[in-house]
């Protein structure tokens, strides 16, 4: 197969990019909790009209804490799920398998990252915020589907990462600096790991029935209903999370209308802006223009 990404061009560019996580975080470099973390496009606290002007402030960020967290969690499933992809070319074609190493290396160093933002945050914010867990857990439900699921999951994941930064994050001067520097270093790793994963989709597909594939797609979608189940737990934690750093009790109104909105805002951030991400419906559509279609015809239900 002729691969839309030349492996030597995607690890070339990969080398370039050098930043470490102590560079990034700690030693000075503290987050600003008068500002918000996330932009307001995926946070949508505007739309709880109950809540004042410092406490969207608050739970903005909360929210900024679940995303990196949550990245992290993720990205503890793709790791191996790489390494095993790499493995059967170890001792073949050299760029392909340096391209793959170096993209495990990278996730790696995100995870590093978002535990020590975990950490920094925490010293300051003073309230527990969970996030669903454990990693372990999620990653052996998510890898026990078919490897062609598993890694359609992980480009939609990517192109979200992408889709993010440069729509609703690059142009938003309103966001705390170190935070949006954080955001901007996982986002300039993960371009050229949505390009691997983009072969990574193609090489499993070879040699698949459409039967095969359309099943792969199935279980896709399985993995999206069980990211959706826990985007459900997720935004009851940010809830606890909230009343706690706020001390302010919602009424049972206000709780409904914030799980209800909050859950959507989640499903968008998570699911929908990455399974509506045109180079993600461009690769579903190589693979089965019907299960294109039927993507499309879906996701509005996460936007």
């Amino acid at each position: 197969m002729t691969y839309q990404y030349n492996f030597k061009d995607v690890l070339g560019r990969a080398e370039r990019i050098t930043w470490r996580v102590e560079d990034l975080i700690g030693e000075g470099k503290t987050l600003d909790f008068s500002k918000p973390f996330m932009p307001e496009s995926l946070v949508r606290a505007e739309a709880l009209s109950f809540l004042s002007p410092a406490e969207k402030r608050t739970l903005n960020q909360i929210r900024g804490h679940t995303y990196l967290t949550m990245f992290g969690v993720i990205e503890e499933f793709i790791v191996p799920f790489v390494l095993d992809h790499a493995k059967p070319y170890i001792n073949g074609e050299d760029y392909r398998a340096r391209a793959f190493l170096e993209f495990v290396g990278e996730e790696a160093k995100h995870i590093h990252l978002f535990r020590r933002f975990r950490e920094e945050f925490a010293k300051s914010f003073h309230v527990d915020c969970k996030v669903i867990g454990p990693a372990d857990a999620i990653g052996k439900h998510i890898l026990s589907h078919h490897p062609l699921s598993v890694a359609l999951a992980i480009l939609m994941i990517e192109w979200t990462t992408q889709r993010h930064f440069q729509e609703a994050i690059h142009n938003d001067n309103t966001l705390d600096p170190q935070f949006k520097n954080l955001l901007k270093h996982h986002w300039m790793e993960e371009m050229q790991h949505a390009q691997l994963d983009t072969v990574m989709v193609e090489t499993l597909a070879e040699g698949m029935s459409r039967e095969q594939i359309e099943e792969a797609f199935d279980g896709f979608l399985a993995i999206g209903t069980f990211l959706d189940d826990g985007l459900k737990q997720q935004t009851a934690f940010d809830l606890d999370a909230f009343e706690a750093a706020t001390g302010r009790k919602l009424t049972s109104a206000e709780r409904e209308t914030f799980l209800t909105r909050q859950h959507q805002a989640n499903r968008w951030t998570y699911l929908g802006t990455g399974m509506t991400h045109k180079n993600f419906l461009k690769t579903l559509g190589r693979l089965s223009p019907a299960k294109r279609a039927l993507l499309e015809g879906v996701a509005p239900t996460f936007c």
